[in-house]
């Protein structure tokens, strides 16, 4: 399945129905009078956030959704049908965003939220809204009033507790699979990973959810190498790991890339809390490995952890690191049960 974390969509909400001129007549009543019904409403469109879905691919084959016109009114009173909402259905964390791409119309963080981003037309009346005293056979009614249209568009982003950053290949993916369920692609070549994953974390009879995103490189947020856009996806994340490849000619220019990069990103990134860690360490002798984590700890103001997934040393305490920033109501149980997200 691919992975599509936006889609533009058009939509537009039902017409009301029209009114109807009717009469009654009946045998043996004299002074009938006006019985046209009103139309119907038209349908809105809603946006719900629905369990099950991980990403916005629907989308991808379908951006035109359209509610349904009111029924027209009739004869006897008889109201028309309201028409159906057309309903578009996205998972947790998807942003709505008007066709500029900066007006926030909704965010729908959590299952079972939803929102109205058009409503259907109101139903014209029927000539029995206009009977007076002084008019008592109107012969009007009024049309339905005409939906809403636009473009909007949705952005994805994702629901995670915790976020790994770094440059390509600093191992991101590995810690990933080691400490979760996850199955990402993992291979000595950069850009490995092209699309988030997530995962969830179990240590210490406390769950959180780990985000993996692909690896950013210098001039990232200029469009350069897979550009900064997937960074809206550690957005929600209450802490970030940061990676620095052992085996990297520089370990402290390494972090200041990523660094500048998360700053020129902005949206509270460079704010979030940061633990900062020194992957790969079992491919350098110890000696190489103290040159290179005292680079690391000049450059990023605090002592870096030693970690290598492979080994396993130093996984432990970068989680229970990372879930002293999560508080104990952060837990997901719908989190836990959700596949992770693969291309």
């Amino acid at each position: 399945m691919k992975f599509l974390d936006e889609a533009k969509v058009y939509i537009r909400s039902g017409d009301g129905g029209a009114g109807c001129v009717s009469f009654r007549r009946e045998k043996f009543i004299e002074f009938g009078g006006p019985d046209g019904g009103d139309g119907g409403k038209g349908g809105d469109v809603v946006v719900t956030c629905v369990d099950g879905l991980n990403t916005l691919i629907d989308y991808r084959y379908q951006q035109h959704f359209k509610g349904k016109t009111g029924g027209h009114g009739m004869g006897k009173n008889r109201h028309g049908a309201n028409g159906p909402d057309a309903v578009l259905k996205v998972p947790a964390g998807t942003q709505v965003f008007a066709e500029d791409g900066e007006t926030l119309l909704a965010d729908l963080t959590r299952v079972g939220e939803s929102v109205r981003i058009a409503k259907g037309g109101n139903g014209g009346f029927g000539n029995a809204y206009f009977k007076s005293s002084t008019n008592r056979a109107p012969r009007r009614a009024n049309p339905g009033q005409p939906g809403e249209e636009m473009t909007i568009i949705l952005r994805l982003k994702l629901i995670a507790d915790a976020g790994l950053v770094g440059l390509p290949n600093a191992g991101k993916s590995t810690f990933l699979s080691v400490v979760t369920a996850a199955k990402p692609k993992i291979a000595d070549y950069p850009f490995t990973t092209l699309h988030p994953g997530l995962g969830v974390v179990r240590i210490d009879g406390r769950e959180f959810v780990l985000a993996d995103i692909p690896g950013l490189i210098e001039g990232a947020h200029e469009g350069h190498g897979l550009g900064d856009r997937f960074l809206g996806h550690v957005e929600r994340c209450r802490v970030l790991l940061h990676l620095v490849d052992a085996t990297t000619e520089h370990a402290g220019k390494a972090y200041k890339t990523v660094r500048d990069e998360l700053d020129a990103y902005g949206n509270g990134l460079e704010q979030k809390p940061e633990i900062v860690a020194l992957s790969k360490a079992d491919a350098l002798d110890e000696a190489a490995l103290d040159r290179q984590a005292g680079r690391l700890r000049r450059a990023a103001k605090q002592n870096p952890l030693i970690l290598s997934s492979a080994t396993g040393r130093g996984v432990q305490d970068a989680l229970r690191a990372l879930v002293s920033h999560i508080p104990a109501s952060a837990g997901r149980e719908a989190e836990s049960s959700r596949a992770p997200i693969r291309a």
